[in-house]
């Protein structure tokens, strides 16, 4: 199938801007790289690249075919798989990105349960935020996202909505950690460290406090989930986050409930490309994915 090799050498070139980055990448010579998108345009009909003084960049017509090349790409994945499963082989790869929340041990513990029945399957996991998840769907980079709160867009479907809570996260020995439940107003006097305003978790806080007599005046602010939970052992502070995104590293660090009549609430979202014929094992996936998010014991044990 060398035509499927040549097609990726215009897919890499598409995706980096260089010929030459594009070659290393491939592991091939830039002038092989150079040779066969000359050759495609010559039997296309038309340009596929304006060649600019610092890279290359897709014409009009060039948007199209890349994204037929992923198209077929995605489709020849999923009929190899249909193909390994006929055969008995369970073998297979799985494309996924996630929210963040998911790195510590949701994704983790849920891809391991799926291996112990399916150890042939190989997985590429990815962490993103909403926005670049939904675009890795529509780049044909991932079969599944599951990210928390995305914004409804016509080309992706919703294969499953799971609700979660926001929770407090603190140290097992913050003066805080004895109570049950928290009051946002409990939070307030001490250190915030807070996940940045991109995060869904934090947009949902910034709505309720729009519309509440509390006053939040972060002391630390971060993108990075993990800094935020190491910096807890380090200083009476209180965070947020969303409830299957908690880790409490085996009790160091402790989640209580808000007791907030009319928080919001948000979702975590399990998705694909709306028209998409998933591959057999990635579909497999998302129904584990699934069994978890709906057992309240699954999600207890992550």
């Amino acid at each position: 199938m060398n035509h499927l090799r040549f097609l990726r050498y215009v897919d890499e070139v598409a995706r980096v801007g260089s010929v030459r980055q594009a070659a290393e990448r491939l592991h091939v010579a830039p002038s092989a790289v150079i040779r066969r998108i000359q050759d495609l345009e010559e039997e296309i009909g038309t340009t596929l690249f304006e060649r600019l003084p610092r890279g290359m960049r897709l014409t009009a017509a060039g948007e199209l075919f890349v994204a037929y090349i992923r198209g077929r790409n995605a489709e020849l994945d999923r009929v190899r798989s249909e193909i390994e499963e006929l055969e008995g082989m369970r073998r297979g790869r799985v494309r996924i990105v996630g929210s963040q929340a998911l790195a510590p041990v949701f994704l983790p513990a849920s891809i391991a349960s799926f291996r112990e029945r399916h150890p042939l399957v190989a997985f590429q996991t990815d962490i993103a935020d909403r926005v670049h998840a939904m675009q890795a769907l529509r780049e044909f980079e991932s079969d599944l996202a599951l990210v928390f709160n995305p914004a409804p867009e016509s080309d992706i479907d919703i294969m499953g909505e799971y609700e979660q809570r926001l929770v407090a996260l603190m140290h097992h020995t913050h003066p805080l950690a004895s109570r049950p439940t928290l009051r946002l107003r409990d939070c307030a006097p001490y250190p915030l460290a807070l996940p940045n305003r991109d995060t869904g978790g934090r947009q949902l806080l910034e709505r309720f406090l729009s519309r509440s007599s509390v006053r939040f005046s972060p002391a630390i602010e971060s993108n990075s989930f993990e800094f935020l939970r190491s910096y807890l052992r380090r200083e009476q502070a209180v965070s947020f986050q969303i409830s299957v995104g908690a880790v409490t590293d085996g009790g160091e660090l402790v989640a209580r409930p808000l007791d907030e009549r009319g928080f919001p609430r948000g979702s975590l979202v399990l998705a694909r490309l709306r028209g998409r014929k998933l591959p057999v094992v990635a579909h497999a996936f998302a129904e584990h994915l699934t069994r978890w998010l709906e057992d309240p014991q699954a999600l207890a044990t992550t």
